[in-house]
């Protein structure tokens, strides 16, 4: 039996903050529903989907950027922090918006992208006009090196160098992403001092809380030394991992800011802070901060990174929980814009027993908009790709249009997403996968996911409870959820194509199957040991429950 330090009891119902008992519903704006017909999503689309929201049981909803911007990287290249694009709405459609998820009884976090601005934003604007504008020192400026070739070997995310001439003010910039995406220069506090402002402008008009976009990019080396090559480099990698961004991410200096950062957030009742990080355990941990006051939740991304391996996996959640500061909150996220969707990544029956995973793990889940009807990622042709990392890397399939394609509402035309042509095509299955045909099948992927969600959100084992792994092997992860007095839940997962047993030695356990990937084993009971089927996942309700070491 895998070993862990139990966690400290659980705190009283009253004690949690909503992200902690909640779940985290993003949406990518363009892609949710158009209620103007012009083939993009827009914020009264996402308005007239709340009652379904509402429904399935979420908590929160997380916008992907709707703020003005020329869409080079659709969104994530903001040219004004302080409005709304105009093609998904008005500050006034959007205060509707919030209202309106405010008495749905939800909460509504948006991403925040500190890292970089536009080049059309009016700061980068000034910055580049003269070496001695008073915004030069907002972006990150270097001179060439004396052979004309830029200041260190730093490689963009979206391919290619880091660094872009500049041939008015003859120096280098530098944009960790895309050339019109230069990066802001945090070590500057006038920077620093601006982007709490628009915090401060979203905070006061009532939102609950920020996704912070590339916080691990935002401070770098300040000697600006050359990244080391990468020596695990394959060519079907993307360009950028062809180096270890040693010195380009994750400085130290970045978890003073990020404590800012919280500070400012605590100056209001119950806001969050999310960070994108990608990074290993023991450096995602650390930017919960000393007494755990940086992010709220350094996203998880282990479900998505790993090897869909029951071993590997089950070691991970361990060294998860074992890795955690003490009150830190834990989370887990399978799927998001930038990544392939769970569906595509391990097959349609293998997402159900992911669903499962997801939602009865500790902590707070984040679901990615249409992974509750198991969408895919959708084939797009070549002329037809848009994004950027696709664009500028070609051949290597690394687009991210795939998983950004509209909602699965219903078998009208185009899905119910909207009656003109979609902005991304649609996947040609929409017909039999959507929601409305979902809705009507107890065995489709949106059931179950019904089914989890309103069993962990009224069951506190699961939604706040301790967990405790039981068994793992080439097959099979099992582990427990409990809250104090009270039996709680075994689940056990089958993360194979086979059948498999579950027959431990180290518990013996009588209970009710609750949640089952196959309905029809709902409301048996099992004792001691259960016989799982191939693609099988299940959720037992104890009556009865005794470790033995």
């Amino acid at each position: 039996m895998s070993q862990t330090a139990t966690q400290p009891a659980p705190k009283t119902k009253a004690s949690y903050h909503w992200w902690q008992d909640g779940i985290i519903y993003q949406i990518y704006p363009r892609s949710f529903q158009d209620s103007n017909d012009d083939g993009v999503g827009d914020l009264k689309g996402v308005l007239q989907r709340l009652d379904y929201l509402k429904w399935l049981g979420v908590k929160a909803i997380w916008l992907s950027p709707i703020y003005p911007s020329p869409m080079a990287d659709f969104g994530y290249d903001i040219s004004d922090y302080e409005n709304i694009w105009p093609q998904f709405g008005t500050l006034a459609e959007f205060d509707e918006l919030l209202q309106q998820i405010h008495a749905a009884g939800m909460k509504l976090i948006l991403d925040l992208v500190p890292n970089h601005s536009s080049d059309e934003h009016p700061w980068f604007i000034q910055s580049r006009s003269s070496r001695n504008n008073p915004k030069r020192d907002w972006y990150i400026w270097k001179d060439a090196k004396p052979d004309g070739t830029p200041p260190n070997n730093w490689l963009s995310v979206f391919g290619g160098s880091a660094w872009e001439w500049d041939e008015k003010t003859q120096q280098y910039y530098y944009h960790a992403f895309l050339v019109k995406q230069p990066d802001l220069n945090w070590r500057n506090p006038q920077v620093e001092e601006a982007m709490l402002n628009v915090m401060r402008f979203w905070l006061d008009r009532g939102v609950d809380g920020f996704r912070v976009d590339a916080m691990w990019h935002m401070i770098k080396d300040e000697q600006w030394r050359d990244n080391p090559r990468n020596p695990n480099y394959e060519e079907h990698m993307a360009t950028y991992e062809q180096q270890i961004p040693a010195y380009s991410t994750d400085q130290p200096e970045m978890h003073g800011i990020a404590a800012r950062m919280r500070k400012l957030l605590d100056e209001y009742d119950e806001r969050l802070m999310i960070a994108e990080i990608y990074l290993p355990v023991h450096r995602l941990i650390a930017y919960y901060g000393l007494q755990e006051k940086e992010a709220h939740l350094p996203f998880n991304f282990m479900l998505i990174s790993l090897p869909w391996d029951p071993l590997l996996i089950s070691a991970a959640i361990d060294e998860y929980e074992a890795a955690l500061p003490a009150e830190a909150w834990p989370n887990w996220v399978m799927g998001n814009h930038d990544q392939p969707r769970i569906t595509s990544r391990i097959g349609v029956q293998q997402a159900k027993v992911a669903a499962i995973l997801l939602l009865t793990l500790r902590g707070t889940p984040t679901l990615y908009y249409g992974d509750e009807i198991g969408m895919r990622d959708v084939p797009i042709p070549e002329e037809e790709v848009q994004d950027p990392q696709g664009l500028n890397m070609p051949g290597k399939n690394l687009s991210r249009d795939p998983e950004r394609t509209p909602m699965q509402w219903d078998h009208s035309d185009n899905a119910g997403f909207s009656k003109n042509k979609p902005w991304l095509r649609l996947d040609r299955t929409f017909h039999r996968r959507n929601v409305q045909v979902q809705k009507q099948n107890d065995f489709s992927s949106l059931a179950l996911y019904k089914s989890l969600i309103d069993l962990r959100q009224k069951e506190p084992s699961l939604m706040t409870g301790s967990y405790r792994p039981v068994y793992s092997d080439n097959q099979l992860i099992a582990y427990l959820r409990q809250t104090k007095g009270q039996a709680g839940f075994l689940i056990v997962l089958n993360l194979s194509h086979r059948p498999c047993y579950f027959t431990p030695t180290t518990i013996r356990f009588k209970g009710t199957i609750v949640i089952d990937t196959y309905p029809e084993q709902l409301n048996t009971t099992v004792q001691d040991k259960i016989a799982l089927s191939g693609d099988e996942g299940l959720v037992v309700k104890l009556d009865e429950c005794q470790l033995h070491s």
